[in-house]
């Protein structure tokens, strides 16, 4: 019979797993990053884990959500600041590129290479993916929302486009040395149609 835990034991070792699955992700990435590493560093039987989460998959997203999250608030401040003016263009660029560079020096993302996404995203029951790419496509609405964009804006359409932008992110290294100017002109290119 598995140990009852109380709330507050229980909110420590959530939050033990996903420091210290945080640490392995950005150490050994989504391949090399085990359960068994994960609960003996927390110091936990291997069955508590499976009380806290499914798979190790569900976990490593639980952590790479968080940081995209904190992400998220720090552009809707800057975003809501932009709000009460005449945006330009520029200005939007500007903000939305900052968050883009932002998230490239976040550990965990800077880490995870393309195919690590992808084998994430491949493990990931279909229903948590739909519901992140959602959830991307409603906080995108929000911040759009908050700024003078065109009537006819189809936010899946401009959801899509950022995500595209940052699966270019991911090759950043087979872009090369153009690839600033270049994720600034992706950008731009969005933003120009917003406004």
């Amino acid at each position: 019979m598995p140990k009852s835990y109380s709330e507050q034991e229980r909110a420590y070792i959530r939050e033990r797993l996903k420091e210290e699955a945080a640490d392995c992700l950005a150490t050994y990435g989504v391949r090399r990053t085990t359960v068994d590493e994960i609960v003996r560093r927390v110091n936990i039987p291997k069955g508590t884990f499976y009380l806290f989460y499914q798979s190790k998959e569900l976990l490593l997203f639980e952590v790479i959500q968080e940081q995209q999250q904190s992400i998220n608030r720090r552009l809707f401040q800057v975003i809501s600041g932009l709000s009460g003016t005449k945006v330009s263009a520029e200005e939007l660029t500007d903000a939305i590129y900052a968050f883009y560079k932002m998230a490239e020096e976040m550990p965990i993302l800077k880490l995870i290479g393309t195919g690590e996404v992808e084998l994430l995203a491949r493990r990931l029951p279909r229903e948590v993916v739909q519901a992140h790419l959602q959830d991307d496509t409603d906080t995108i609405g929000e911040m759009l929302a908050m700024l003078p964009v065109k009537k006819d804006v189809d936010i899946n359409v401009v959801s899509a486009a950022f995500h595209a932008v940052y699966y270019a992110t991911l090759h950043k290294a087979e872009i090369g040395e153009a690839y600033d100017q270049a994720l600034r002109t992706l950008i731009y290119g969005i933003v120009a149609q917003l406004i």
